[in-house]
């Protein structure tokens, strides 16, 4: 090693190479972790744009109780006939207002089907707080009599999944999760697995809870653009330890050319 670079050796250097060290690989990681995320998003785009986009099919058709929806039937377009059963109807707290960060209750009401195979849980939109969070809010009343409802497959909520805890004590007909066993068990019938997310009856409700908008499907969001800014900053440190280097270097080998050049008194 030439002289002028003696000081790679030195203690402040060994440390500056191992933080280098233990950055370039984090950061390589961090770039593929959000080059994942960006997969995973335009997966689920794709997923959403096709099965919004499908033929409608019956919801008992594929359902059946205790069934779990497989991930490519999310958001598939399904129909339900059969006629509401209010009794069993409940609110399930602590959820947005679509579009917004007002913080209601989607009301979950049981759809009894006409071919009697159970019933399936018709998310019919959502509504504002009751002024007590501990009472249950104005609902407006679906329609009475056979109806055909319109929606998306949805999958049953967990308290897992969404990150909660089930530690009880709500009042009556109101939950944290849309789950098919729970309100099975509620309701003392056979429901069948998933949900459907309402977006038309025929006929047509009057007042009711605020429908949920489609979900959007277009914007991938920003994590390739991190992935490749993770990536340009690795390559950056490399070039930051020669860029420091060469500048040491310089100004060590200018500090006894200057002692040299440096004119000396003469006394006498």
């Amino acid at each position: 090693m030439p002289g002028v670079y003696r000081f790679l050796l030195s203690l402040r250097w060994a440390v500056i190479v191992l933080v280098a060290a233990v950055l370039v690989p984090t950061m390589i990681k961090l770039g593929f972790w959000q080059y994942h995320r960006h997969e995973a998003r335009v997966a689920r785009n794709d997923l959403v744009a096709q099965n919004l986009g499908s033929t409608p099919v019956a919801f008992d058709s594929l359902s059946s109780p205790g069934w779990s929806v497989p991930t490519g039937e999310v958001w598939r377009t399904v129909t339900a006939t059969g006629s509401y059963d209010t009794a069993h109807e409940v609110v399930i707290r602590g959820r947005t207002e679509p579009g917004g960060s007002t913080i209601g209750y989607f009301v979950v009401t049981p759809l009894v089907l006409a071919d009697g195979r159970g019933s399936v849980l018709v998310n019919r939109g959502w509504v504002e707080s009751a002024a007590d969070a501990a009472s249950i809010p104005d609902v407006p009343a679906p329609p009475s009599g056979e109806v055909t409802v319109t929606g998306r497959l949805r999958a049953d909520e967990t308290y897992a999944s969404l990150g909660v805890k089930n530690r009880g004590g709500l009042p009556d007909r109101m939950f944290k999760v849309i789950n098919t066993a729970e309100q099975a068990k509620y309701a003392g019938t056979a429901v069948l697995g998933g949900y459907l997310e309402l977006a038309s009856s025929l006929p047509a409700a009057g007042p009711s809870p605020e429908l949920l908008a489609e979900p959007g499907h277009s914007d991938i969001g920003p994590h390739m653009a991190y992935a490749i800014q993770w990536w340009l900053f690795t390559a950056l440190i490399p070039v930051g330890l020669v860029v420091m280097a060469r500048r040491e270097a310089r100004q060590d080998a200018a500090g006894p050319a200057a002692a040299a050049e440096e004119p000396v008194a003469v006394t006498g």
